[in-house]
């Protein structure tokens, strides 16, 4: 990402945070965390947006009409969604990016990092500079979004040598290379890659050229048969094993198929059905699932099992950020499904593992800001 600007790792007048300050309610690595670990579990890159999320709508907006919905909410979005759902998934969390200096900008940074406990000294301020916005709108169950937001000035780059972690979630860009990925793998960190659709339409494998530093590859079903020529998910992503040893190719409302090259395993998930009322951000939610899974050294089937179960639950919620869950909400799912008559003993096997995790009690986090009507309430004295 080039983002510029003064590196101060802080917003004026706050000292950094040396370490996630509000612990989340269960630390999935507890039994693996030594005196010589990373700092951070996970580090992240990208562009931060303010989302303004209108719901309650009946309809898509008609043109020459106005149209009003029932229900916003504002939360950062972009590459805050991943950080977001990792940190409530209770990975530590870094990361990098640009902010502008004005309020969307500081409420943005205070969201993640006070409301989140999500490392941002690897991050910067940009002077005059104003945040990228996202206005999405959701009904039916799908959303429509429109954006706007300017390139920060390329006078500094952003980290080329990110902070020690775990691991790091990369977006690759086809043609491009990002520079901190080959030293940050040099020294250990485990990528997990994901990919967008290629807009220049040359589906080129050869052409990510960071994924030979990635340890897993997860794209969806469309991306993965593009890219390998391919007539089906499952072919794709033995294709790709070939090149990357861990490949996921997610496959929407039929769930997710993996293949780990290591150890022979393969593994078919079918998705969760839920009433989905927002799909914003899903794809980022599974993604920390599944990262989740992987440092916690879970079997793959384990894995891409919690990456569906906490994707499925985000879409039952507005927002991208706000509606990433925590493990209260993974807590009541599995105390819910449990306690419903009729259910397929082997769908309950399937998320037993889930028993020796969640809490008996679903005790909250601590309190996590979330949808707010409006940004810039003072707060009483």
């Amino acid at each position: 990402m080039a983002s510029t600007g003064k590196r101060t790792g802080r917003r004026a007048g706050r000292e950094p945070v040396a370490g996630p300050p509000c612990p989340a309610q269960i630390d999935p690595l507890a039994a693996l965390r030594g005196p010589d670990d990373p700092a951070w579990d996970v580090y992240l890159t990208g562009t931060v947006f303010l989302d303004i999320v209108f719901t309650g709508l009946d309809c898509a907006p008609v043109r020459g009409t106005e149209t009003w919905a029932r229900g916003m909410g504002s939360s950062p979005g972009g590459v805050a969604n991943m950080a977001t759902a990792l940190a409530r998934l209770g990975l530590r969390t870094s990361l990098a990016a640009a902010f502008g200096d004005d309020h969307y900008g500081e409420y943005c940074w205070d969201a993640l990092e006070q409301g989140e406990g999500i490392d941002l000294s690897p991050s910067r301020t940009v002077p005059g500079w104003h945040s990228p916005v996202t206005v999405s709108m959701a009904y039916e169950g799908e959303r429509t979004m429109v954006s706007h937001g300017h390139e920060p000035p390329p006078e500094e780059p952003a980290p080329d040598c990110p902070p020690r972690a775990r691991a790091a979630v990369a977006s690759l860009t086809p043609g491009r290379s990002a520079p901190w990925i080959a030293p940050a793998a040099r020294k250990g960190t485990r990528i997990f890659g994901d990919v967008g659709w290629d807009d220049t339409g040359a589906w080129d494998l050869a052409g990510l050229h960071d994924l030979r530093y990635c340890e897993a590859f997860l794209p969806n079903a469309a991306e993965a048969m593009r890219y390998t020529g391919t007539d089906t998910p499952r072919a794709a992503a033995h294709a790709l094993a070939e090149h990357v040893p861990v490949v996921v190719v997610t496959l929407g409302a039929d769930g997710a198929y993996a293949v780990d090259r290591r150890t022979g395993e393969t593994a078919s998930v079918p998705a969760i059905e839920v009433e989905a009322l927002d799909p914003t951000g899903a794809g980022d939610v599974f993604v920390a699932g599944f990262v989740t899974g992987s440092l916690a050294g879970w079997p793959l089937a384990d894995r891409l099992a919690f990456a569906g179960l906490t994707a499925a639950l985000s879409v039952q919620e507005f927002g991208g950020s706000l509606s990433a869950p925590g493990w209260a909400e993974i807590a009541g799912w599995w105390r819910r499904v449990q306690s419903v008559e009729g259910q397929e003993p082997s769908a309950l096997r399937r998320y037993g593992f889930l028993a020796g995790l969640v809490p008996e009690e679903a005790v909250r986090p601590w309190p996590l800001r979330r949808a707010v009507p409006t940004i810039g309430f003072r707060r009483s004295a």
